[in-house]
């Protein structure tokens, strides 16, 4: 189950690497090509929690299934693709197909280990493949690209795949069919509702900010959500029940999440712009540039429980935000004379270290006191913010490189006369780049006073002898959800 899980959250960030042959193979623009990474985290997003509604009637294992054949012809279609839309419309059926899949993954995962310190570890791990899977993508795309090509970080999916459904049937048994209905209307206006406010953000990075089109998609966009909210709020089996954001904690849980991965899928993307367009690294040489970044984020994800007995997860979740702070605002000092062990080396770790120690504190509030019929749409919404997270927050970053970059071609300092074009282009870049780290600091910031004011470490219930209950693990099963407390 971690595995395909693993397979669906490289797909995130393993093309990011690969951009720029994709760009040059198949002609895109500086702005719109980060639609191959959006095109894949919006549909992801988006049909979670669909995907989880479905797993929950239709059984879980059977869904799990069916989302990897998807993902996998998807992955061969995206890899053949011989044009920028045939390259997007496999990107966005990836997504589909992980939205299919993933939710069964943590639901499993939940179900499957007592609470308390079993449980506690399996959501270590699993923090660890959401977390340090996005990065590891970065590693294996430079070593994908460099020796074979772009097309084969999507090939790769193929022969994974396949193997995670033959060994499925064998390995994971069928949940039981709860009786409910699909919420078709809530799913199709969150989508598309998000898909529109993504697409007006780099509408505006391309165009401006007064584009008729961008303030069209805006203004779509905030009609589509309302609809959504009102729909969520009168039918009865919704696919986000609004009860979920009630509780305080919660809410904040997922709002620090949200702009937590929407800086960390940002630094993912304007880093590797930084080193290959400004710095001229190889795809490989890029690549291998995030390798200290995953292995501190894996080796702290590791120690997060035990850090977590300690300290508390509160307390954990604040320490652990501070190098992430820093290593944001050091970053939004690049430039063309930025070198990798000045200035992008040390950032990495402090990220890794920092997102190591916060994800696995931070899942656990999300999930901790839900009614054990929201259990499989509360974890859905985990991975609906990290998703979501990502697609928004990278759409917003891309709006204030593109702004910067403008700016900064059009009113050039005059330390920059007599450069040479393709020098003046690096500084142009560099310039975008700074604006947009400089953001993902603010979004870090936010995170951490989100963390400071709404997260409180519960009281720790009486926990009974660690003796596996047989449960079922069906979304709506009655499965006691991890509190935080379970975690000390």
């Amino acid at each position: 189950m971690l595995g395909a899980q693993l397979m669906i959250i490289l797909d995130a960030t393993v093309v990011n690497i690969a951009l720029p042959h994709i760009q040059s193979g198949l002609h895109f623009s500086a702005t719109s090509l980060s639609w191959v990474m959006n095109g894949y985290t919006l549909t992801f997003g988006g049909l979670l929690l669909l995907g989880g509604r479905a797993g929950d009637i239709l059984g879980r294992r059977r869904m799990f299934i069916a989302g990897i054949i998807v993902f996998t012809v998807a992955s061969l279609a995206g890899g053949l693709a011989t044009s920028a839309p045939m390259l997007l419309t496999a990107r966005a059926v990836q997504g589909a197909g992980g939205a299919l899949a993933s939710p069964a993954v943590l639901a499993l995962l939940i179900s499957s280990f007592p609470e308390g310190r079993e449980r506690t570890r399996a959501l270590g791990v699993y923090a660890g493949v959401v977390t340090g899977g996005a990065s590891l993508g970065l590693v294996l795309g430079g070593l994908i690209t460099q020796w074979l090509s772009w097309r084969w970080v999507l090939f790769v999916n193929v022969p994974i795949g396949v193997a995670i459904v033959a060994a499925t049937p064998r390995f994971v048994p069928e949940t039981p069919r709860l009786p409910g209905r699909f919420d078709l209307a809530g799913a199709v206006t969150s989508t598309v509702g998000v898909a529109m406010l993504v697409y007006g953000f780099i509408r505006a990075a391309s165009s401006g900010w007064g584009d008729h089109v961008a303030i069209g998609a805006f203004v779509v966009a905030g009609v589509l959500l309302a609809l959504f909210l009102l729909t969520e709020a009168r039918v009865p089996q919704p696919i986000t029940p609004l009860r979920l954001f009630a509780d305080a904690a919660r809410s904040g849980s997922y709002a620090a999440r949200l702009l937590l991965v929407a800086g960390m899928f940002g630094m993912f993307y304007f880093v590797m712009l930084l080193l290959q367009e400004v710095l001229g690294f190889g795809p490989l040489k890029a690549g291998v540039c995030f390798l200290p970044m995953t292995l501190a984020l894996f080796a702290v994800s590791r120690l997060a429980p035990r850090l977590m007995a300690v300290a508390g997860p509160r307390r954990l979740m604040i320490v652990g935000m501070l190098p992430a702070i820093v290593a944001m605002a050091w970053l939004s000092r690049v430039s063309p004379a930025t070198g990798y062990w000045t200035g992008v080396f040390g950032p990495m770790l402090l990220l890794g270290a920092g997102m190591g120690v916060v994800i696995v504190p931070l899942t656990s509030a999300s999930l901790a006191g839900v009614r054990p019929e929201d259990s499989g749409a509360a974890s859905s919404m985990v991975n609906v913010m990290q998703q979501v997270g990502g697609s928004l927050g990278l759409a917003v970053l891309v709006a204030v490189f593109g702004t910067a970059s403008r700016n900064a071609a059009a009113h050039p300092a005059a330390s920059l006369a007599g450069l040479s074009p393709a020098a003046f282009q690096q500084h142009v870049l560099a310039h975008g780049i700074s604006a947009a780290f400089g953001l993902a600091a603010i979004f870090d910031v936010v995170t951490l006073l989100i963390i400071v004011a709404l997260l409180r470490d519960r009281p720790t219930p009486p926990i009974a002898a660690s003796r596996r209950e047989p449960v079922s693990a069906g979304a709506g099963a009655r499965v006691r959800v991890p509190d935080i407390a379970d975690t000390e």
